[in-house]
């Protein structure tokens, strides 16, 4: 992978992922995300769409928001409840300036991680 396209991994603040609902239509969000260790990493509460829909069909699309020069990857997503890779919990603190990823939003839910390893790089910056 090219230098830039790590860069805008470390630099964007937003990707949009994309899960398979039961139906088998698409379900696409922008969260906020970290890549660390060659592996994407989103913290969001237990019980959302994105976590139902992953832990029926974990095959996710990510895309970095700028189409100009896209970054576009797939892969099986795993959700971590409570363990959660404290290199990953420092990324995210550094990237949005203090925020705990594990922190809960609602008092009836629970935080989690899903890690998606990158399975296939669609596009890397340059459209084809």
């Amino acid at each position: 992978m090219e230098s830039t396209v790590q860069a805008r991994l470390q630099r964007e603040r937003n990707v949009w992922l994309c899960t398979v609902r039961r139906d088998g239509s698409p379900h696409v969000t922008p969260v906020w995300f970290v890549h660390h260790g060659r592996t994407w990493w989103i913290g969001c509460d237990g019980r959302s769409v994105k976590v139902r829909n992953v832990l029926a069909n974990p095959r996710v699309s990510l895309a970095l928001e700028d189409g100009t020069a896209p970054v576009v990857a797939e892969g099986l997503a795993r959700v971590h409840r409570g363990d959660f890779p404290e290199a990953v919990v420092r990324a995210f603190a550094a990237k949005y300036q203090g925020w705990e990823v594990a922190a809960t939003t609602r008092p009836d839910d629970t935080r989690v991680l899903l890690e998606i390893p990158v399975r296939r790089w669609l596009l890397a910056g340059s459209a084809q």
